[in-house]
């Protein structure tokens, strides 16, 4: 497979474009043969890839689901996740629709408050910055990689999708956080479970839970399966649990201890120095691991554009952490 390099993505310290010969079938022929390429191409980006031009997605769906099968072994069929089928492709169910439009209806982020930061760039850092996320994180084993294709991106400047980078952050933490969060186990809650910060902060009771929407325990540090880098996993304000949480032994809640370090370690992960603002152009395909980056959405303006990207979740490689577990949002009787 015949792969052209270009690293880092701009504006950044990680990611890669690759530049790959013909159209989307051909890439994904190519792929399949050399089935190594893109996957070292991923570890060495340290998480992050984007391939352009890939518009042919668009008329043959299934193209995504072939290219997300060389990045690992299971990719996830929606209709067995508690996902809400008007969210599901209706005739590859593989594929998460994630869009405005009827049917999905999903609203665009809120604009940040200032919309912009004091450099005059969109904002990245946390709590300025929010709505950052690694995919799934409330179930275990959590998902490896995420493939995300624009159909029909915002308008340019608008709809980014940020990323930032727990291997570099990691890296820079300081000593004495840095020996904090080594043990530390982060309690992620589903968003719609009603355990997010907002609930907490209204007074709100949260719905009881199945065995299977339990929140999940997860190490905020995490030592990648690929590489051996260790890299922080965690999540914020909407993907955390904010009763029994954030983290597992320390004070819970909005106003606990727990709630403050996570501040100070969002904070620092999602410095500018570590993170990556992607301006979308129709036909981009990001390829993203979610065991090492975290990401949030940008406003656009719902009212007046109608956005459509396609999103593919890949299982299989987790990490020794998770050997053995059997899929927690799976309902027993189901197995």
């Amino acid at each position: 497979m015949n792969v052209v390099r270009e690293a880092p993505l701009p504006g950044a310290s990680f990611g890669a474009t690759l530049r790959l010969d013909g159209d989307a079938a051909r890439i994904v022929a190519a792929a399949e043969a050399d089935p190594g390429v893109l996957p070292a191409a991923l570890a060495e980006a340290k998480g992050l890839l984007l391939i352009q031009g890939m518009n042919g997605i668009s008329d043959d769906p299934n193209l995504l689901i072939r290219l997300s099968r060389v990045f690992g072994p299971e990719v996830e069929d929606y209709r067995h996740n508690l996902t809400d089928l008007k969210a599901v492709h209706v005739s590859v169910p593989e594929i998460l629709l994630v869009s405005n439009r009827a049917p999905v209806g999903k609203a665009p982020p809120k604009r940040p408050d200032p919309p912009l930061a004091a450099d005059g760039l969109i904002p990245t850092q946390y709590p300025h910055r929010k709505g950052w996320h690694t995919d799934q994180s409330y179930r275990r084993p959590p998902p490896d990689i995420s493939l995300f294709y624009a159909v029909t991106p915002a308008e340019r400047t608008t709809g980014q999708t940020l990323f930032a980078n727990g291997i570099l952050a990691y890296a820079a933490l300081p000593p004495a956080l840095k020996a904090r969060v080594e043990t530390l186990v982060g309690l992620h809650a589903q968003p719609g479970s009603g355990r997010s910060r907002d609930a907490a902060l209204a007074g709100r009771t949260p719905r009881a839970f199945a065995a299977h929407e339990r929140s999940q325990p997860q190490p905020v540090v995490r030592t990648h399966p690929v590489t051996g880098e260790k890299s922080l996993f965690l999540c914020e304000w909407g993907q955390m649990d904010w009763f029994e949480g954030p983290f597992v032994g320390m004070e819970p809640g909005p106003h606990g201890a727990g709630a403050a370090l996570l501040d100070e370690i969002m904070a620092h992960y999602t410095q500018r120095r570590f993170c990556y603002a992607h301006e979308w152009t129709e036909g981009d395909l990001l390829v993203w691991d979610n065991r090492c980056l975290v990401h949030a959405a940008t406003w656009f303006d719902g009212d007046r554009e109608s956005r459509l990207m396609w999103r593919t979740t890949v299982h299989g490689n987790p990490g020794a952490h998770y050997a053995g577990e059997k899929k927690s949002w799976i309902p027993a009787a189901a197995e």
